[in-house]
């Protein structure tokens, strides 16, 4: 292990699972995500390029699973030019020591989220008071202490650019962490919008365990700003993507996205923001 790198004091196998676990489908020819658990891992490139981008690096303990998935689409020893974090919540960095000592890839993130991958700072602890289903009450065992990756780190460029992927952009839509990103490549609309919105009600047991597939706004007991939630949301509704995978759930096209998300983003109040919760204001539930 490099030195001073690990993963996070609290972090452990989570016993969760969906009917996707251990599933993968293409949106686009270059664009795969895989399904880890309860949350998706993205792989752009085309099968056995040279060239590929890894996005976000599952559950915890996932990081042997995530490299035999890249090998089998990939080519083993075939590893990505860069790595690319939306955010660090725990079932986004599950995995991310194992495949940064595997691969030595560099690593990019928002500046907003370098405290937590950094070991200098921890989420706040998951609510588990928030209105919710089953996976929002027992949201006090997830992990949130802070991961250090601080070797490997690197910030993403301020024009919004994505190294190694020059066709699309980054765009930070904060709300369910301060430095969360989307990634868009506007010439065939697709999107990676992260858990700015998912298409899971992700509180639901039930509907996380079938993969219930409608637009929902991001995880209540990890979404600390409300507010700025519902501006990421009307930021990705407004781009009209044609193509959506989040960070939970199955990915959505054409008039089922379009019109979940215009929902969603009209209706947000109503749709997304729980009525009571740690992080809810008087002015949300108004």
């Amino acid at each position: 292990m490099k030195e001073n790198m690990k993963q996070s004091d609290d972090n452990k196998f989570i016993p969760m699972t969906s009917f996707r676990s251990g599933k993968g489908s293409e949106v686009r020819n270059d664009v795969y995500y895989y399904t880890n658990q309860i949350v998706n891992v993205i792989m752009i490139g085309k099968p056995g390029s040279k060239d590929w981008v890894l996005v976000d690096a599952g559950m915890p303990k996932s990081g042997p699973e995530i490299q035999k998935v890249a090998e089998k689409r990939f080519g083993k020893g075939n590893k990505p030019a860069a790595i690319i974090l939306t955010h660090g919540h725990f079932d986004h960095v599950g995995g991310i020591v194992h495949l940064i000592n595997e691969w030595n890839s560099p690593v990019y993130a928002h500046h907003l989220e370098t405290l937590y991958l950094t070991g200098e700072k921890k989420y706040p602890e998951p609510d588990s008071t928030v209105e919710g289903g089953l996976l929002a009450k027992i949201s006090s065992v997830y992990p949130h202490e802070p991961i250090n990756i601080k070797c490997a780190l690197q910030e993403l460029p301020e024009g919004g650019e994505v190294p190694q992927l020059p066709d699309w952009k980054w765009i930070h839509v904060p709300g369910h962490a301060p430095g969360q990103i989307a990634l868009f490549r506007e010439s065939d609309r697709t999107m990676i919008a992260a858990d700015a919105f998912v298409t899971v009600k992700q509180d639901s047991f039930y509907k996380v365990l079938v993969q219930k597939t409608e637009v929902n706004g991001p995880p209540v007991y990890l979404t600390t700003n409300w507010e700025r939630s519902h501006e990421s949301v009307q930021k990705l509704e407004a781009l009209k993507p044609e193509v959506a995978i989040t960070g939970h759930g199955a990915a959505v096209e054409g008039e089922e996205l379009s019109e979940g998300l215009e929902n969603l983003s009209k209706n947000f109040r109503e749709l997304a923001i729980p009525t009571h919760g740690e992080w809810v204001k008087d002015e949300d539930k108004a």
